[in-house]
């Protein structure tokens, strides 16, 4: 098969392939962003805003028809498909609208005479490596901040959505992008080594897994170029004895069933004070079973196909590890019969540190829940992670809820309310989960020259 490829994961069945691109033009496609960045970063800011708002209006306009893709080559229902592209829509158009104002020049008090401004300037050409699970969001908190502020893009997506990543680069020029600026990039992981290492190159954003991380990550550092990294994480989602457990159940099924479990900031390790363990237990058991698979074209369907078999293998594998050594089953764990990578909304319990699931991001609709003695036991269970990335606390206590998120290694935690992703709020976590910031004034500040300008 080739390097990039649709296939349907609702059937498994093989739709189109594309090719790689020769070393050749992966080598000239630095060397185009390169030259177009010397003209970009020149444009008025407010020229680079008004494409932003097109590019967002495209997305609107599309919206049917960028789902319907999204829905074929990784498998989301089409209702939560139309979700993400109208998310993509609003972070092109809050830079669109909020982005000249982020970047104007800020003025340092001075000690003696003269004045100090910071002025945040692009630094060049970019690669970003984006991956499947949100096909058009992930582009946009990665592509609008940058494109506002003058850097050019280079775009590889995930060898699974090949259509859609030539349908974002279709938008993109249509809305009158100069040639060079931005550009989507068919290439092979040893051509993406090379990008990163070419002097052309400033900068590079990731999306994907740990290993991913530490091999970008690594040539990036030898390379002495920046690079953003968001790498996954095992979100823990605490129910203090004081929640309101029903509205607790409700947001941890939506937050870890949504999108077939496969979000960085899915609500994945379920942590219960003793007091509601019972309670808590079966109202999400009632939530999850409201999560039946079908079809993700029906308008009516929750959760879909995971995006591919080998994906559902690798879910099965830390499944089968787990109940071996005696976890246990409340809901779902059986692989169904038929075509395409459907796997059941599946509940565990019992999960301790012999098994993979303890450790392992599970990026599935695989929700694991662990018994706590206390809101102190709960925090020293939620931190026992290698991630760092989100995690929420559910109490009506708000002030006692509070206390307890703010003892969270994270990056972003919500206080009854998962972690939702918004234009305007900063995105990134600690520890495994990676490096850097996006959206938001430091979606702008990442890829960005804090130049000093001193004045006698």
């Amino acid at each position: 098969m080739a390097g990039y490829a649709t296939v349907d994961p609702t059937t498994g069945v093989l739709v189109k392939e594309f090719d790689t691109m020769p070393d050749a033009e992966a080598e000239r496609s630095v060397e185009r962003a390169h030259t177009a960045f010397r003209t970009w970063r020149r444009t008025g800011v407010a020229d680079r805003a008004a494409l932003l708002q097109r590019i967002a209006d495209g997305h609107r306009e599309h919206s049917d028809e960028l789902a319907a893709l999204m829905t074929l080559e990784m498998g989301k229902p089409v209702a939560q498909a139309r979700g993400e592209v109208a998310l993509a829509a609003s972070i092109y158009e809050y830079y669109a609208v909020n982005g000249p104002a982020l970047l104007a020049d800020e003025e340092l008090d001075v000690a003696g005479p003269g004045r100090a401004v910071v002025r945040t300037e692009p630094i060049g050409a970019l690669l970003g490596i984006m991956p499947w699970n949100y096909p058009y969001y992930q582009v946009a908190r990665f592509v609008a901040p940058n494109l506002l502020l003058g850097n050019t893009i280079l775009l590889k997506h995930a060898g699974n959505c090949p259509q859609e990543a030539l349908r974002i680069a279709d938008l993109i020029t249509g809305a009158g992008c100069p040639d060079g600026v931005y550009q989507n990039v068919f290439a092979s992981n040893d051509q993406i080594a090379r990008m990163i290492a070419h002097p052309f190159l400033q900068g590079v954003s990731l999306t994907g897994s740990e290993r991913a991380g530490q091999a970008v990550g690594g040539v990036a550092g030898a390379n002495l170029k920046k690079s953003v990294l968001e790498l996954g994480g095992s979100d823990a989602f605490i129910v203090l004895a004081d929640a309101d457990v029903d509205l607790a159940a409700r947001d941890a099924a939506t937050g870890r069933f949504a999108n077939a479990g496969q979000a960085c900031t899915s609500s994945k390790r379920l942590i219960v004070e003793d007091a509601v363990w019972d309670d808590f237990l079966g109202a999400f058991l009632a939530r999850a079973q409201e999560w039946a698979a079908g079809d993700p074209r029906e308008e009516t369907t929750k959760l879909g196909p995971m995006s591919s078999l080998a994906a559902r293998a690798d879910l099965v594998a830390q499944v089968e590890d787990a109940v071996a050594k005696g976890a246990a089953v409340h809901l779902g764990g059986v692989v169904p019969d038929g075509p395409g990578a459907f796997y059941p909304a599946t509940v565990l319990s019992g999960v301790d540190t012999t098994m993979r699931a303890y450790h392992e991001e599970l990026f599935g609709p695989v929700a694991v829940i662990y018994r706590a003695a206390s809101a102190e036991d709960a925090v020293r269970i939620a931190n026992d992670s290698p991630y760092g990335l989100g995690g929420a606390v559910f109490g009506r206590d708000e002030a006692r809820a509070a206390h307890v998120a703010d003892q969270l290694d994270v990056g972003m935690v919500g206080i009854n309310t998962t972690i939702k992703s918004a234009p305007e709020l900063p995105f990134g976590g600690v520890k495994n989960s990676g490096i850097g910031r996006e959206l938001g004034r430091f979606g702008l500040d990442e890829f960005a020259n804090k130049k000093l300008v001193r004045t006698r």
